[in-house]
């Protein structure tokens, strides 16, 4: 159960897993709060749209129709893998589902119940990602798309902590729908799974990514293995200032690589001075550094 993330947030996610991210005009304030709660979140939903051609599949999903306004997703993703992003907040995409197979994503269980009820509101628990696609079995999924439906699942279950096992499919929902059809769920999450890195937690396994130091120690420039990984996070996430490294010495390049990846989140003026907040440091998703 978590809180939705913030547009800058959103965006942040998206590209720091390797997500090519179009955002359309207008879509941080597209959204429906005005009929529903938005949030508590608890998983990601993935569709297929029953249209083909991205500039009218997106128009569609934004706007949405008499019957069903839009937002009908968050974002669209289209056969090329670009992630085109048209709301943010509560969406039509999900409508009511069975509140067991709710109870089962929020406990992360790898098996869902069959979806005999439809008594849960899905819109204000789920991302939802449209995938453009015929849905009538031959209509093809190419790699790219796959592989983004993937990352962009992936991307929100990181930056909530969540597995793969919160990734699902809209006809496991509800048995009113079909979709996603092409592909089985079971291959999506394992996909998911293989990017977030999961493995089986031994007993005493250590945190997967390391806590917040606090602000002071950083202000200290410390010689760690946590600046290390740190710096190694904010390259791979697109903010780097570094000539060479980065190293485990805290260094000026370390803060200005860091006020880049505050500013990435949405954050200006004196809350992107590169040092360090328990927030932002969240969003990173640092690896645990063994010793520590």
């Amino acid at each position: 159960m978590s809180t939705p993330l913030t547009a800058p947030a959103l965006v942040a996610a998206l590209r720091a897993e390797g997500v090519a991210v179009f955002e359309h005009a207008g879509w941080r304030t597209n959204n429906r709060n005005h009929k529903g709660s938005w949030g508590p979140v608890n998983g990601v939903m993935v569709h297929h749209t029953v249209t083909s051609g991205t500039t009218s599949t997106v128009n569609l999903c934004f706007d949405g129709h008499s019957a069903l306004p839009g937002p009908l997703c968050h974002g669209v993703i289209a056969k090329d893998g670009t992630v085109h992003l048209v709301g943010n907040g509560r969406a039509n995409h999900a409508g009511t589902g069975d509140p067991d197979v709710l109870a089962a994503v929020v406990a992360e269980r790898a098996a869902l119940p069959a979806p005999d009820r439809s008594t849960a509101d899905g819109n204000t628990h789920f991302y939802g990602f449209e995938c453009v696609n015929l849905g009538d079995g031959h209509d093809p999924w190419p790699e790219a798309q796959l592989d983004a439906v993937a990352r962009a699942c992936a991307a929100l279950c990181r930056a909530h902590d969540w597995s793969a096992a919160s990734v699902i499919g809209h006809k496991e929902w509800t048995s009113a729908k079909i979709d996603p059809r092409g592909f089985t769920m079971a291959a999506l999450r394992a996909r998911v799974a293989k990017l977030l890195g999961e493995r089986p937690a031994p007993a005493g396994r250590p945190p997967k990514y390391q806590p917040f130091p606090g602000a002071a120690w950083f202000r200290k420039k410390p010689k760690s293995a946590i600046v290390t990984a740190m710096g190694k996070r904010l390259v791979a996430a697109g903010c780097s200032a570094y000539a060479s490294g980065p190293g485990p010495q805290w260094t000026d390049a370390d803060r200005d690589s860091y006020a880049e990846w505050q500013r990435k989140l949405g954050y200006s003026g004196a809350a992107a001075d590169g040092w360090p907040g328990a927030t932002s440091w969240a969003a990173l998703k640092v690896p645990y550094v063994s010793g520590t």
